[in-house]
This record gives structure tokens, C-alpha cells and sequence, in this order.
């Protein structure tokens, strides 16, 4: 559903009126910082992220279409490809190795380092799970558990039958399954 004046404000954006900027912000970057911080965990990542996504919006604003689907949506699957593609362009070595410092110390009364060093590696076997899924797949668990969509809001969003969104998300989650199986992270039982 489109939020009230979605399509003025479209037009006002398409038209480069500074104001139409600060007006897509105030109705979205909450959602937007929200979705890039569900993507990303880390909120300096996600203000800029959110800060990218926005001026690539400007900058494009003249190929937004109502017909393909909402504002909302076009703000949201902004974020998450400028989320994802933050997340790609991370260094290899970043991605792969992670360095315990000698001096770690636990945060918080009770914490454990040593737990959240593996919950941390946990995150990015997830993270990289997710990037070994085929793309309309990914995109379906994206949404879902990220978005916080349904499987008919996504169908609607992507312009899908909702029997194919099911279908994605049921191999993505038996090839996440198997996948992180293999990596000693799930067990059979």
C-alpha cells in the first residue's frame, strides 16, 4: 500500500526539488536505518549506507515508476542493495579471518569474550551462507527475516506469484541448512 502523497512526493524528487529529499527522509529513513542496520549490525555502517542509498535515490529519482511498485519499496530495496553491496566490498581478509586481540576483555557484567568471538564468527559463516544462495533467492530470505515481509508482501514487491516466493524460500532455507550443516554450525538430532 502507498503511503499518503508517496506519488507527489515521487513527483517532487523527479522534478529536483530540494525539499522532496528531506520529505522522502523524514517518512523513510527510519526504515531505512532500520533495514540497514538488520542487515549490516553495525549503526555507523548503517547511517552511511542509509546516507548512499538516499542521494543515489536523488540522483535517480526520474526512474522511480508507481506501476513497478511503491515508494516504500523502492526506498527499501535501495538500502538493502547498498547494504549488501557494503557487505561484498568488504576485504577478503576481513571477511575470512578475524583477529583475536590478546587484550580482549568482556563487555558487560557476566559477558564472556569467548562466546561472543564465536557468535561473531557464527554471523559471518550466516553472512556468507547468504551470499552462496542464487540471487532470487537470497533476495526472498533477505526480505523475509531482514525486511520483516511476508511471503505475499514480497510477491507483491517483487512482482512474483507467491508459489514461486514460497519455492525460493524453501530452497534457499534447505541449501542454508546444508550449507551451515557443513560447517559444523547445525547438528542433526
Amino acid at each position: 500500500m502507498d503511503g499518503d502523497g508517496d506519488l507527489e512526493l515521487a513527483g517532487a524528487l523527479a522534478a529536483g526539488e530540494v525539499g522532496a529529499l528531506a520529505g522522502l527522509y523524514d517518512r523513510y529513513g527510519p526504515l531505512a536505518y532500520s533495514v540497514a542496520l538488520r542487515i549490516l549490525g553495525d549503526p555507523g555502517r548503517a547511517e552511511d549506507v542509509v546516507q548512499d542509498a538516499f542521494l543515489k535515490l536523488w540522483h535517480s529519482a526520474s526512474r522511480f515508476d508507481s506501476h513497478r511498485g511503491s515508494l516504500r519499496t523502492w526506498v527499501i530495496t535501495a538500502v538493502r542493495n547498498r547494504s549488501i553491496d557494503y557487505l561484498r566490498g568488504r576485504s577478503a581478509h576481513e571477511r575470512q579471518e578475524r583477529e583475536i586481540p590478546a587484550d580482549t576483555e568482556a563487555q558487560g557484567a557476566g559477558s564472556d569474550p569467548w562466546h561472543e568471538v564465536a557468535a561473531s564468527i557464527q554471523r559471518d559463516v550466516i553472512k556468507e551462507a547468504l551470499a552462496s544462495l542464487p540471487p532470487e533467492q537470497r533476495q526472498a530470505v533477505e526480505l523475509a527475516y531482514f525486511g520483516g515481509y511476508s511471503h505475499r508482501e514480497i510477491a507483491e514487491m517483487i512482482c512474483v506469484p507467491l508459489s514461486t516466493v514460497k519455492g525460493r524460500m524453501r530452497l534457499a532455507l534447505e541449501k542454508l541448512h546444508s550449507y551451515l550443516q557443513g560447517r559444523g554450525l547445525l547438528h542433526d538430532g
